[in-house]
């Protein structure tokens, strides 16, 4: 499988370029809480083949990727801003689509809200938004975050711009995921009633929260951001 380390701007990341000719777009996938990335995922790697896509994993050490300074990721600079900052350097591309599982699915919110013009294609897959609920549990969060209202401030749902919003949004959650299905159903909601377009899926089920259900998706997510992407750069 044609993946590589690589650094990022003094930090790991992983990369993979398809053997089956030159990438047609440049995909950012943002790990969840586990840390687990793609480099054994044969489920996603068989997209990004098919799709001819230029992937870049970042790996960071259960940061959230949140807009606030994870010291433990950077002291200076918070996880969504450095990665604004530093994709842009590794591609002559100017949009991208983001991705992301459970943490990283609400970061790839983040980064789509924050930075909808240099990524207006981002889908989340069973992505942890309402993250306040996990506060006080033990997880880096409380590190993050005084309390759980300082947290809710930060999450990706009070981050959508009236007017500056992703182009195309892609929102999946299994039908039988008890600890995100709240979360996304609250977010599209605002979506709906702010006239946002999005796509959704919280019907299908494999099984709830886990792998298995995000690897059963890959097909459906590495199709829709192609697609997307390549509508806006054709």
């Amino acid at each position: 499988m044609p993946w590589t380390n690589i650094d990022l701007a003094g930090k790991p990341a992983e990369r993979f370029l398809p053997d089956s000719g030159p990438s047609r777009h440049t995909i950012v996938f943002l790990h969840g809480y586990d840390g687990v990335g793609l480099t054994q995922n044969p489920a996603f790697t068989q997209e990004f083949e098919r799709q001819q896509l230029d992937v870049i994993c970042p790996l960071g050490p259960r940061c959230w990727w949140s807009a606030v300074i994870a010291p433990t990721f950077d002291p200076l600079i918070s996880p969504i801003e450095f990665l604004a900052r530093e994709i842009p350097a590794l591609s002559e591309r100017t949009k991208f689509g983001v991705c992301g599982i459970e943490m990283g699915g609400q970061g790839a919110l983040q980064l789509a809200y924050r930075h909808a013009r240099l990524f207006p294609v981002v889908a989340a897959i069973s992505p942890k938004i309402d993250f306040e609920d996990w506060h006080g549990h033990g997880t880096s969060l409380d590190d993050l975050f005084p309390d759980r209202e300082a947290a809710r401030q930060a999450t990706a749902t009070l981050h959508i711009h009236p007017l500056d919003w992703p182009r195309h949004q892609l929102l999946l959650c299994d039908a039988a995921d008890l600890y995100c299905r709240d979360g996304i159903e609250i977010l599209a909601s605002k979506l709906s009633s702010s006239g946002i377009p999005f796509e959704s899926d919280f019907r299908t089920t494999h099984g709830g929260y886990g792998w298995n259900y995000a690897n059963a998706m890959a097909g459906k997510v590495v199709t829709y951001l192609a697609e997307k992407l390549t509508a806006l750069n054709p």
